[in-house]
Order: structure tokens, then sequence, then C-alpha cells
């Protein structure tokens, strides 16, 4: 598995099922989330050995919210602590970290955090790994839409320039190119909201894995199907 590029730069992975396998167990979905964040660490140890370059992964939505007050402190506690622990070994292994979504809501100490890590390895180029908390590609297509509207009113952009490429440059991930595969874990198959413009062509798999049990080895075949997919992109098959 390790050193075989299977030419997938981009994965997109929609981490779903941390609950349901520690409630399958009698255990408090807690238990899960950080059974969960304990996979991303090991998906970020293997990932670039499989030629993978930037890796999103969807953490909490901005719908997310809705769940118990218990269970979203209780998350944000994970991050905070994910934050905290990993930072000297993602500066070591040469990640880059960023973050995507809506910060005015997030607890301040989590916020100053993020942005400490993005500063600290904002150099780092063996992989980028982008996680998205708060984050609903609805809304960050209406901020990136207010935004343009914002610029366009103050001048900055002629009413010719109001197109793709205009509100591509105005979202979260600005900079990161779009996901060539989305994963989704525990057997939805839903998008729920996430990266709706940038995966507008990307191909998807899903998996009936829970995130927690999710291994490099079952990574590795994925990526390997996606190299017999055949891409057009919207033009003609050959």
């Amino acid at each position: 598995m390790c050193g075989v590029d299977y030419g997938v730069a981009h994965v997109a992975i929609i981490m779903d099922g941390n609950g349901r396998w520690a409630t399958n167990r009698g255990w408090p979905r807690l238990a899960g989330h950080r059974r969960g964040a304990e996979r991303i660490k090991q998906i970020v140890r293997t990932a670039p050995d499989m030629g993978v370059r930037y890796l999103t992964v969807y953490a909490f939505s901005t719908e997310n919210w809705k769940r118990s007050t218990e269970e979203v402190l209780g998350l944000m506690g994970i991050f905070a602590r994910y934050i905290e622990k990993e930072a000297d070994e993602l500066a070591s292994l040469g990640v880059r970290m960023r973050f995507i979504g809506e910060r005015g809501r997030l607890d301040g100490k989590l916020a100053r955090l993020m942005g400490g890590i993005e500063e600290r390895t904002k150099d780092n180029t063996r992989l980028t790994l982008t996680v998205a908390i708060n984050y609903g590609g609805r809304n960050e297509l209406a901020r990136a839409a207010a935004r343009l509207a914002r610029d366009h009113a103050a001048g900055l952009i002629s009413a010719e320039d109001l197109g793709e490429e205009a509100l591509a440059a105005r979202l979260d991930t600005v900079g990161l190119p779009d996901p060539d595969l989305v994963i989704r874990t525990s057997g939805e198959t839903r998008t729920s909201n996430f990266l709706a413009w940038q995966a507008a062509y990307a191909e998807y798999e899903f998996t009936e894995t829970l995130w927690p049990e999710f291994t490099p080895e079952e990574l590795a075949k994925i990526l390997s199907r996606f190299g017999t997919r055949d891409r057009r992109f919207g033009g003609a098959k050959a």
C-alpha cells in the first residue's frame, strides 16, 4: 500500500458513523467522535504515501448545531484537543492545516487555536489537511455571493467580471484544487451540503464502513478503483 501513487490528488471525506459506532457498543456518542479523531490521524499519516496531496474532511456542519448541547460542546472540546495535541506532529510531518466554514459562532479559544495552527503550518507542502467546521455548502455560497456583491458595490469588480471565477475566488476553499474524489462512510448516500460548488465534477464513493473503522487499506482500495473510472467532465466518450 505505501509508496503507491493512485493518481488522486485531492480526496474529500464525509466522516459519518461515529455516533452509531459508539451506540452499537453501548458507549456514549462522544466516545465514537474521539475514536473518529484518532482515525483522522492515521489517514493523515498514510495518505501522502498514496499520492494524496490534499485531504478535506467534514467535521461539523452548519446543521450539526441541532444536536444536543452535550454533544456539541463535547465535539468542540475534541476539536480543540486535537489541534493542541497534534500541532507538533502535523508540523513534523509537513502537513499544512486549514479550516473552512464560518468561525463567528465558534468558541473563542477554538477559533484562536485554529488560526494559530494555520499560521504555524502555512509553509508545509507534503499534505494540506482542510477541516470543515461549522461548514455548509449553501452557507459558503451565500457568503461568497455577499462578498462579491460588496466588492461590486465598492467598485472593485465590474459587472462583466461577475462570473464563475470571481465567485470561486471568494469561497472558503480559495487556493485549493477541486476534489477528485468524495468518500462518504457509514452507508449513507447523501452529499449533505458538503462542497456543493467544488465537487460538481468529483467522483463519489459510498462505503458501509463506519468512520472509526475506516482504514488506510480501505482508502487504498477505493483509490485503486478510482483509477478505472472514465472522467470526461461533460465531454463525449472516446
